[in-house]
């Protein structure tokens, strides 16, 4: 008979009981994460169950899409497409009652004018848009570029976001208030320009020069510019623009390649600097009406002037960080003869004068022994339209209702619309996109595949005929 050790018999007995407490634990932390793990893919199945971003959605093909469609068939990258989009728009107005007149500031470069008199002079309100759209290039998969074909609940096309599908919106606005034949309270005026994506020279920028009798008694404008942020399918911000950053596109020139280089790397720090130049009222309150969407930069953006304050200025991306500085955008060297190139844009911001930034480019490129050649185009400044209107409150009004969206005011950092040339007559304008427009639509823009969801052109229809209804008789 043997005798156990007491101590080693209570060793024994503590380390039994160890193991079945950790055996315990294990059984209890896999019963636990089974549990997490159901739980997990139910929310997850939930989820893509209400996630129907990439599922087309029921539609009727109704008289303004087939009017989309027809306006996106005419190639009108070209002159004779302008002409015959042109003669379309007039001939639909012209259906409906309404006089169009056939402007020509070239040759086949029609611009299309029509105009309801209202019951009081001044106060006007312009719903104007451009016809042209960019040349189609390469790369489209879905569908040729001018066929207007319908993929799912899409219609692919040029034109189609950029910006033919507002110009069917304007429109039926338009039409809508001719058909009542009630007068509105100020005049209602249609303008479809014959060219913005070249510059507007034979469109807005011919029309005020040469036709200004077609802009008389107009107060305020809606055309595109506006944005839309979506996150699954719930809008999140209705951005309407008052407003944006101006170009003055120039070309620098040195003797060698050395020399321009450079000048470019003394360019390269104002591309997109950590230092701001000074906030405008209207951007400060873009940021604030911006930031309760945002997760990332919320506090940064809600109090900009603090952001900067604190030196924490430096965390925003580029994209917000330009619209409180002048930046600069450099294109590749070049040979020309003689000498080396590059295009160099200076973004200013909107009410900075352009003669004052060419003298800072020049004094900052010329120590490399580079100059500016040449000035191809000079703009602003352009004061940013205000935001404490009657149409204001009514665009974001309607956007509120229809698509429970924050809904506030936009400032562009990049892009540009005829606005500019309205704002600096003293004309209200402001960019809209009537209808949802997602990220993946939006990058189409002037790409192959350019697209818009039907059933949101639909939405966009009746968003802008409300609005336009409500301005012309409440």
């Amino acid at each position: 008979m043997s005798l156990i050790d007491p101590a080693e018999r209570e060793r024994k007995r503590r380390r039994h009981r160890n193991e079945r407490i950790v055996a315990s634990i294990i059984v209890l932390l896999a019963i636990a994460g089974t549990i997490a793990l159901m739980l997990w893919k139910k929310r997850e199945t939930e989820t893509l169950r209400s996630d129907t971003r990439y599922i087309p959605k029921p539609f009727k093909i109704t008289p303004e899409v087939t009017m989309l469609q027809d306006l996106v068939r005419i190639d009108s990258s070209k002159p004779e497409g302008v002409a015959a989009a042109a003669r379309y728009i007039a001939a639909y107005l012209q259906r409906n009652g309404i006089r169009a007149e056939l402007i020509e500031s070239a040759p086949s470069m029609l611009n299309v004018y029509a105009r309801i008199e209202g019951q009081e002079p001044g106060g006007g309100l312009m719903l104007f848009n451009h016809i042209d759209v960019v040349p189609a290039g390469e790369g489209w998969k879905r569908a040729p570029a001018f066929e207007a074909r319908i993929w799912g609940d899409l219609m692919i096309g040029r034109g189609t976001i950029d910006m033919k599908a507002l110009t069917v919106c304007q429109l039926v606005a338009f039409v809508e208030i001719a058909k009542t034949g009630r007068k509105p309270a100020h005049d209602l005026v249609f303008l479809a320009t014959a060219e913005e994506e070249q510059g507007s020279r034979l469109g807005m920028q011919w029309l005020l020069a040469n036709r200004p009798d077609l802009f008389e008694g107009v107060a305020y404008g809606i055309t595109e510019g506006g944005i839309t942020e979506i996150m699954g399918e719930q809008m999140t911000y209705f951005g309407i623009e008052i407003g944006g950053k101006q170009y003055v596109q120039t070309v620098v020139a040195a003797p060698t390649r050395e020399a321009l280089k450079e000048s470019r790397i003394a360019l390269e720090p104002f591309i997109f600097s950590r230092v701001p130049d000074r906030v405008l009222p209207e951007v400060r309150k873009h940021f604030a009406q911006l930031a309760p969407t945002r997760i990332t930069f919320r506090e940064l953006l809600a109090d900009i002037d603090a952001t900067i304050r604190n030196g924490q200025f430096w965390r925003l991306p580029p994209t917000y960080r330009a619209l409180v500085q002048n930046n600069v955008v450099t294109g590749p060297p070049a040979r020309a003869g003689d000498e080396w190139q590059m295009a160099v844009t200076l973004l200013n911001l909107p009410d900075e004068d352009p003669d004052r930034r060419v003298a800072w480019l020049r004094n900052t490129v010329a120590p490399s022994g580079a100059r500016v050649r040449e000035i191809l185009s000079r703009e602003g400044p352009v004061p940013l339209s205000p935001s404490d209107t009657r149409l204001f409150e009514l665009l974001a009004a309607e956007a509120r209702a229809r698509y429970k969206v924050q809904a506030g005011v936009q400032v562009l950092y990049r892009s540009a619309s005829d606005s500019r040339f309205l704002r600096t007559r003293g004309i209200a304008a402001y960019g809209v996109s009537p209808y949802p427009v997602t990220y993946y639509q939006s990058i189409t823009i002037h790409q192959p595949d350019e697209s818009i969801t039907i059933g949101s052109f639909q939405e966009g229809i009746a968003y802008l005929r409300d609005v336009v209804r409500a301005w012309a008789f409440e």
